[in-house]
C-alpha cells in the first residue's frame, strides 16, 4: 500500500506562514545592523590596535559572544519560547554598539573587544531565527522554510556594507570616533528588529510546537535540560545526522569566517578604498542569502546530505580562487568571495535540517543551542588565527587552509552512509501531524 504525506494541519498552515513573515521582517532589520558593523569590525580595531596581527581580534569576538551567547538564550528560549530569547540578543547587541563606539573613543582595545563580544548578540539572533521557522514547518518543507528565514537576510546585509560612506558621513556630523558611524545604524536595525518580534511573533511558535508535542505524548518530558549545554551535546552526538549537521554547519561557518575577515585587510594591501571593500563584502552577503530558497528547495528535494556535499565543494572551488588573488580590488576575489557566500549558505541549510529534523522537539533548544555555540567557536578560532597566518604566511596561505578544510566537509557527507535517522523522523512527525489533525478540536491557536 502506498503511504502519502497527510494534509498540513489546519491550524499550523497559517501560524508558520505568519510565522515566517514576522521572522523575515525582523531578519531584514538585523540584517542591516549586523553587516553594518561587521563590514568595519576588523578595520576599526586595527586602528585602535594598530597591528594587522589583531585586526581580526575585533570580529573573532563578535564571533565568540555570538557563540557563548546562544547557550543563554537557548535556556531562555526553552523556558519561555522564541520570542523573548530573540530579542534579548538583539537588545545585548545595543549595548555592544554602545560599547565599541566608547571603545573607539578611548582607543582601548580590551574595550573594543568587550563590545563585539556584546554586539555578537545579533549574530546569535539571527542564526536562531532559522530554528523558530523549523518548529511549526511541515517535515516535507523544512529546508524551505528554514532557507526562506536565512535568505530574509540578503536586503539587510547588502545594505549595511553599503552605507560605509554614510556612516562616515554621520560620525562626523554627531562628531564620533571614525568609523564609529556604521554602528549606529546598527542600533536602529537592532531596535527595530527586536521590536517586530516582540509585537507579532505571537503565538510563540516553539511553545505552540511543544504543545503540540506533549498533545501528542503527555508523558514527554519537558522540564529537564530543554537549554541544557551537555545535555544538547549528548543528544546531538546520539544521533548521526544531527552530529554531521553540526560538523556541516561548524566547518562552513569557520572557512566562511575565517576568509571573510581577512579581506578586507587582503584588499586595503593593494590599496582598495573603503567603498570598495563594502562593495566586495556585500557580493560576499549576497552570495550568503540571496539564493538559499533555491538551497532549501534543492534539500526538501534531494536531501540534506547531498547539499552539504555541493555546499563543500563549492568552498573548496572559492577558497582555491582566494588563493591565486591578488592584493587590492580584482575579479578573482570578488568571484572567490562570492561563491564562499554560496557554500556557506549550502552548509548553514542543509546542516540546520539535518540536526532539526534528527531530533524530538523538546530536545531541540538545547541541541540547537550547543549546536550554534560549537559552530561559533569553531568560527571564532578561524577568525583568530587568520591574523597570525595572514601576518606570517600571507593570505593564499590562509586560503589554502580553508580549501583543506572545505574537503573535509564534502567528505565527511559521502562518507556517511547511515541515514536511517533521517528516514525516520519525517514519518514520525507525519504520524503526529495525522494526530493532532484528528485529535484537535478546531479552534483558535493560545497566544
Amino acid at each position: 500500500m502506498t503511504q502519502t504525506t497527510p494534509p498540513p494541519h489546519p491550524e499550523r498552515t497559517p501560524l508558520q506562514r505568519r510565522t515566517l513573515g514576522v521572522l523575515t521582517g525582523s531578519q531584514t532589520l538585523g540584517g542591516v545592523g549586523t553587516a553594518s558593523g561587521i563590514a568595519v569590525m576588523a578595520l576599526l580595531t586595527n586602528r585602535i590596535a594598530d597591528s594587522e596581527q589583531l585586526a581580526g581580534l575585533g570580529t573573532t569576538f563578535q564571533v565568540l559572544g555570538g557563540a557563548i551567547l546562544a547557550i543563554p538564550l537557548a535556556r531562555l528560549m526553552a523556558a519561555r519560547g522564541r520570542r523573548p530569547g530573540l530579542a534579548a540578543g538583539y537588545a545585548i547587541a545595543v549595548i555592544g554598539c554602545f560599547v565599541i563606539v566608547a571603545a573607539a573613543a578611548l582607543g582601548s582595545l580590551p574595550l573594543m573587544l568587550v563590545g563585539s563580544f556584546l554586539f555578537g548578540g545579533a549574530t546569535t539572533s539571527n542564526s536562531q531565527a532559522r530554528y523558530a521557522a523549523a518548529d511549526l514547518a511541515q517535515p516535507a518543507h523544512r529546508g524551505r522554510d528554514i532557507s526562506i528565514v536565512v535568505w530574509a537576510t540578503t536586503v539587510g546585509s547588502v545594505i549595511g556594507p553599503n552605507i560605509l560612506g554614510a556612516g562616515e558621513r554621520l560620525a562626523g556630523w554627531l562628531h564620533m570616533p571614525e568609523m564609529t558611524g556604521s554602528f549606529v545604524f546598527s542600533m536602529i536595525g537592532f531596535v527595530a528588529a527586536a521590536a517586530v518580534l516582540v509585537t507579532w511573533l505571537r503565538p510563540d511558535p516553539l511553545l505552540e510546537s511543544r504543545r503540540d508535542e506533549l498533545q501528542d505524548d503527555p508523558s514527554t518530558r519537558t522540564d529537564h535540560l530543554e537549554g541544557g549545554l551537555l545535555h544538547g551535546l549528548r543528544v546531538i552526538l546520539a544521533h548521526p545526522v544531527a552530529t554531521l549537521g553540526l560538523v556541516t554547519m561548524a566547518i562552513g561557518h569557520a572557512v566562511m569566517v575565517g576568509i571573510m575577515v581577512m579581506t578586507p585587510l587582503h584588499m586595503d594591501h593593494g590599496g582598495a578604498s573603503l567603498r570598495l571593500v563594502g562593495l566586495v563584502i556585500s557580493i560576499h552577503i549576497f552570495g550568503m542569502y540571496a539564493f538559499s530558497p533555491l538551497t532549501g528547495m534543492a534539500v526538501d528535494r534531494f536531501g540534506a546530505r547531498t547539499v552539504a556535499v555541493a555546499g563543500g565543494t563549492i568552498l573548496l572551488i572559492a577558497a582555491l580562487m582566494s588563493s591565486r588573488s591578488h592584493s587590492g580590488m580584482s575579479v578573482l576575489i570578488t568571484a572567490s568571495m562570492f561563491l564562499i557566500g554560496v557554500g556557506w549558505s549550502c552548509t548553514l541549510v542543509s546542516g540546520s535540517t539535518m540536526l532539526t529534523g534528527a531530533l524530538p522537539v523538546h530536545e531541540r533548544p538545547g541541541a540547537q543551542g550547543m549546536a550554534d555555540l560549537l559552530m561559533g567557536l569553531a568560527a571564532a578560532s578561524g577568525g583568530a588565527v587568520a591574523g597570525v597566518i595572514l601576518e606570517h604566511f600571507g593570505f593564499g596561505a590562509l586560503s589554502l587552509i580553508g580549501a583543506l578544510l572545505s574537503a573535509g566537509v564534502a567528505l565527511a557527507a559521502m562518507l556517511l552512509r547511515d541515514t536511517q535517522a533521517e528516514r525516520v523522523s519525517r514519518p514520525t512527525e507525519r504520524r503526529r501531524s495525522t494526530a493532532r489533525s484528528r485529535a484537535r478540536p478546531p479552534g483558535p491557536s493560545p497566544g
